[in-house]
């Protein structure tokens, strides 16, 4: 993944002593010898956050209580968790940055477009990569800081069909079948939209103006910017089911019983995970992994640091814990979620490495989305309201 062009500010740790998570304390200033990352080994690390002896974070995932549940079993520290929406979270942060109160000591947070935006370029958060770690990590995952890729991908109604019958993402723009593709309001959730803002980029709308030709047989007629512009369109004009819940609509896709009925059967573009619901639910679901030009796309969850950290060393401890097999297992128990670690396992009966879906998927880069999302959100205003 081409790297983020923002500057990233590395600031020195320093103990902070508060009260309590909220309370106004201003963190010291930095001098100029203190802007150099201190490196420890993973025992001095231990040491001084057992010294320390809590840490308090925010996270996009409930899975966060049984990650700081393990830690906590496994070093001492107390693990103070919040679970907060992700536009819940990029507002809380800034609002306490800007009023110098001390809350989280590091995120673990999705929305690649509002962090490098709102939270790193501001200085609000920082990036770090545990040292034990540089080597292992790939280097496009380093900066900003990625802990996990979770996929979202077109998935239909497999029941009683042996391949699948998508190959082409203008099939939902196809006046043949209207009301076909089901997805997400991307108002609904940040990275939904940080996907309809990145197939606008150059190299996605030209690869989308491909895939028109090689469904339709001609050359796009353009009626927007580009064709990621243009796809945006059809899909909304073809009555795309927005829905509000990739939860409900993996249901929707996956009850029994529909493709007697239908030329195509029911397809959306949801989290991997809910494939799981194939078992659990006894629904149909299955990946239509053949698409042109894109099988979905992929968004991060990011672990960056807090500037004005009270709890540095073990927010630090927490980050390194995450890119252990125990501390991804909460995530790496399901499908659909890959430790940037890839030396983690996957639920190999039920997934694919991430090795194997990259290459289907669009990928989320932070300075776009931050550039030229409010475009995108504006275009779509005329179909969702």
């Amino acid at each position: 993944m081409r790297k983020l062009l923002v500057f990233l500010l590395i600031v020195s740790l320093f103990p902070v002593t508060v009260f309590a998570t909220g309370t106004k304390e201003a963190a010291p200033a930095p001098s100029a010898a203190a802007a150099v990352e201190e490196v420890l080994t993973h025992d001095e690390l231990v040491s001084r956050a057992k010294a320390e002896g809590k840490v308090v974070v925010y996270a996009t995932t409930s899975r966060i209580a049984k990650a700081a549940e393990s830690f906590s079993k496994l070093y001492g520290i107390e693990v103070e968790s919040s679970n907060l929406k992700d536009f819940e979270l990029i507002e809380k942060v800034a609002k306490e940055a800007q009023a110098k109160v001390v809350g989280a000591d590091f995120v673990l947070a999705q929305d690649a477009g509002r962090l490098v935006g709102e939270l790193m370029e501001p200085g609000y958060l920082y990036n770090y990569v545990p040292p034990t770690l540089k080597d292992v990590i790939p280097q496009s995952m380093q900066n900003p800081l990625q802990a996990f890729a979770i996929n979202k991908v077109f998935i239909y109604n497999d029941e009683g069909i042996d391949k699948s019958p998508y190959y082409n993402i203008w099939q939902f723009a196809d006046p043949k079948y209207k009301s076909l593709l089901q997805f997400k309001n991307p108002f609904q959730e940040g990275v939904n939209a940080n996907f309809l803002t990145m197939i606008t980029n150059e190299y996605w709308s030209k690869k989308i103006a491909d895939a028109y030709k090689s469904y339709f047989g001609k050359d796009i007629v353009l009626t927007t910017k580009n064709a990621g512009y243009e796809w945006i369109k059809a899909i909304y004009e073809n009555d795309l089911i927005v829905g509000t819940s990739d939860t409900t609509i993996a249901e929707n896709v996956g009850i029994k019983g529909q493709n007697a009925k239908r030329d195509l059967p029911p397809v959306g573009l949801f989290v991997f995970s809910k494939a799981r619901y194939a078992t659990s639910k006894n629904l149909a679901l299955k990946p239509a992994m053949d698409m042109e030009p894109f099988a979905g796309f992929y968004y991060s969850l990011y672990a960056l640091m807090v500037k004005s950290a009270a709890h540095p060393y073990a927010a630090k401890l927490f980050i390194e814990y995450l890119f252990t097999e125990e501390g991804f297992a909460p995530w790496g128990s399901d499908c659909g979620t890959y430790s940037a670690n890839p030396n983690n396992p996957i639920q190999e009966d039920i997934d694919y490495p991430f090795a194997v879906w990259k290459p289907l998927l669009v990928e989320e880069e932070g300075s776009y989305c931050f550039d030229h999302r409010a475009e995108v959100e504006e275009f779509l205003n005329q179909y969702i309201y």
